[in-house]
């Protein structure tokens, strides 16, 4: 594979991944969305769903690592860090487009929600009204979520683990299972097993931080959040988005050590 290949497969590949995962977050929380209210289950089907998507459309360039924490393990499973850069780069500018088109497909929803007296608070609020406030107060907008992710309990250390569990099951299973016939990115078999290995990781795992479990994918939505001029959008929670880039490279990198230690 060519620097150029990788560069546009990892583009494409995470920017669809973002547009479809992030698409179900904001169906599901938006206020005038058909899908509002869906809830969990859908999220994680969605994600999972959504990594299938864009495994097999981006496999055949770059080999669909899609996640810095995957192109760091299979690094140091294979000593081979000389496309490590040229991965991550198109891994994070995907990430930033794909959430940019998340705006564009639910523009006027989100115009809605952000300028509702529910979401908002304020004169004709209800009972959403406190919980707008408290996101405020934590520093996440109240469309953050769609985003980017954050603990629904702020505990600095369990939050970090949380991260880096989640990323030592998802790394693992690529390991062992996803990876194509020359080892260096995801297979067509290993794009099923690894969409149905996020859904289980969502609804097992995801609880306590939204499961980023991939720095490229909670990062460049955030950044975008950040820029967009989106009305009354609150903060992007900087202070915590260390935390979901740090600990899945954590966790890739335990796991490509227990992989190297106990399977190769």
């Amino acid at each position: 594979m060519s620097s150029s290949d990788i560069f546009i497969g990892e583009t494409i590949g995470t920017a669809i991944l973002i547009l479809l995962g992030g698409g179900v977050c904001a169906a599901v929380t938006l206020k005038a969305s058909k899908a509002r209210n869906a809830g969990w289950l859908a999220i994680a089907f969605g994600w999972g769903f959504a990594v299938m998507t864009a495994v097999y459309i981006s496999a055949p360039l770059s080999g669909a690592h899609l996640n810095p924490a995957v192109t760091l393990a299979l690094a140091i499973k294979d000593g081979d860090w000389s496309d490590v850069p040229v991965y991550w780069a198109g891994q994070l500018l995907g990430a930033m487009i794909g959430a940019a088109l998340v705006w564009v497909a639910y523009y006027g929803q989100f115009h809605a929600h952000l300028t509702d007296r529910e979401i908002l608070g304020g004169p004709g609020a209800q009972a959403t009204k406190a919980k707008a406030v408290e996101a405020q107060e934590k520093g996440a907008g109240p469309v953050l979520g769609i985003f980017s992710t954050g603990p629904e309990i702020p505990v600095v250390w369990q939050n970090l683990a949380t991260e880096i569990v989640g990323t030592v099951v998802l790394v693992l299973a690529i390991l062992t299972q996803g990876l194509n016939a020359n080892g260096d990115g995801l297979g067509t078999l290993g794009a099923l097993i690894t969409a149905f290995v996020v859904v289980s990781i969502g609804l097992s795992l995801g609880g306590p931080t939204g499961y980023a479990i991939n720095p490229a994918r909670d990062l460049g939505p955030r950044i975008v959040h950040a820029l967009l001029p989106l009305p009354n959008k609150g903060g992007s929670d900087w202070g915590y988005a260390w935390i979901p880039v740090v600990g899945p490279l954590i966790g890739a990198a335990i796991a490509a050590g227990i992989y190297n230690v106990a399977f190769a």
